[in-house]
């Protein structure tokens, strides 16, 4: 089944159904990555999704993340504060300057996908005058979600480097 999300609505469909969902893994692929803060069940709390990631892995959930840019100081400096981040062979970060995917696949079984970038405006995590204009569909249709799942593993890999014409502006090339 496929279900349409838009706008706000992303975000809880992201971060309080399909990530809390996760039993194995959680991959997700973005454009812009910046410090999300977001309120999770059972918390009182804004906190940033980088703390929500390092209890994840945790729990022993893999994550696999793919962005577009280098995000700004006060994403690394809160990166920084997670040791899990810096260190776990559960987490994996993939620079692509080409990648404008924006998706979050959960343990292969279901989906979201959609024009929101990982920031909050695009999450609809600002205010209402604020966010941006985003839409997007989860989905568990088994094809769907894994024709997803191996574009991004493709992507995440690297079969696309080898022929890349972007390799000069390519901070870290897989290959």
């Amino acid at each position: 089944m496929e279900r349409l999300v838009l706008h706000e609505a992303i975000h809880d469909a992201i971060f309080r159904e399909l990530i809390p969902s996760a039993e194995r893994f959680v991959w997700i692929a973005t454009a812009d990555l910046k410090d999300v803060h977001l309120v999770r069940p059972g918390k009182r709390k804004y906190d940033t999704f980088l703390a929500y990631f390092d209890e994840l892995l945790d729990e022993g959930i893999e994550i696999r993340l793919v962005h577009a840019k280098e995000p700004g100081p006060r994403f690394r400096e809160d990166f920084d504060r997670f040791p899990n981040l810096v260190r776990s062979d559960r987490f994996e970060r993939v620079l692509c300057p080409r990648n404008h995917m924006k998706c979050v696949i959960v343990d292969g079984k279901r989906a979201f996908l959609g024009s929101a970038n990982l920031t909050g405006a695009g999450m609809g995590a600002k205010s209402a005058r604020r966010r941006n204009f985003e839409c997007g569909i989860v989905s568990d249709t088994p094809a769907t979600v894994q024709a997803l799942m191996d574009e991004f593993d493709r992507l995440f890999i690297g079969d696309y480097c080898v022929r890349c014409d972007r390799r000069d502006v390519c901070p870290d090339p897989i290959c």
